[in-house]
């Protein structure tokens, strides 16, 4: 009966490092591939459209609702670090 159970653990063992070495190889194909098509992927302009003339009492919470659109996109990775500083002095100056 021990040889019995020291098989079904061996077994047990066996089947569980191959899940998980299936895994990672999987995980790690995933990643490859969505970074693959990331880079395949054409890189189009981002533009921007200049926004409507607000009352001058509004001025500053447009502002800051544009910055935080922009910060939105940064997160996302639409925009660069350096699209994202351009627009943004480009808010505050106007």
């Amino acid at each position: 009966m021990p040889g019995l159970i020291r098989g079904v653990a061996r077994t047990a063992v066996v089947a569980g490092t191959a899940t998980a070495v299936s895994n990672r190889v999987s995980r790690r194909q995933q990643g490859r591939w969505a970074e693959q098509a990331y880079q395949e992927a054409p890189q189009q302009p981002v533009r921007y459209s200049e926004p409507a003339a607000a009352p001058p009492a509004d001025e500053m919470s447009s502002k800051i609702d544009q910055l935080k659109q922009l910060g939105e996109l940064k997160s996302q990775g639409v925009l660069t670090e350096a699209e994202f500083e351009a627009q943004k002095s480009r808010i505050l100056s106007s």
